[in-house]
């Protein structure tokens, strides 16, 4: 009797995968599917060098396609990133500071003036490499 109700606890923790299954199956059709539509409804045509050239506004295009970024480009999005990932740290922590507080109050302290220093030394280095001047 043991041995048949331990299978019923597995299978019932397998049931309850069959939603996220039937998801996977569900985005692979959709996907196949309309890859399959698409080229069945879709006009096939002859292609010509001058349909594949890029649309323009009308204009012929000239030149390179992609341009080289300044590095500055670079630097502003990493501190977008290091900026951003300070809030999904910090968010949480003030959410669950009351309850934290209550446990060990030294510790969660510390640990919060600790992170915010070294955001800080972070910020402090960026103001140093002039980061933040916009103008070059």
């Amino acid at each position: 009797m043991s041995k048949f109700f331990c299978m019923d606890e597995s299978n019932s923790q397998l049931i309850q995968y069959i939603p996220v299954v039937l998801l996977g199956i569900v985005a692979v059709g959709f996907s196949v599917g309309t890859l399959v539509i698409s080229v069945l409804v879709g006009k096939r045509s002859r292609r010509s060098r001058i349909k594949d050239t890029a649309y323009e506004c009308g204009m012929l295009p000239v030149g390179e396609g992609s341009t080289r970024l300044s590095v500055k480009f670079y630097l502003v999005a990493m501190l977008f990133i290091l900026f951003d990932i300070e809030v999904v740290f910090l968010y949480p922590w003030a959410v669950n500071f009351r309850p934290m507080l209550s446990e060990d109050p030294g510790l969660i302290l510390g640990s919060m003036i600790c992170f915010m220093a070294i955001l800080f030394i972070g910020y402090l280095y960026a103001l140093k490499k002039d980061a933040f001047d916009w103008k070059h």
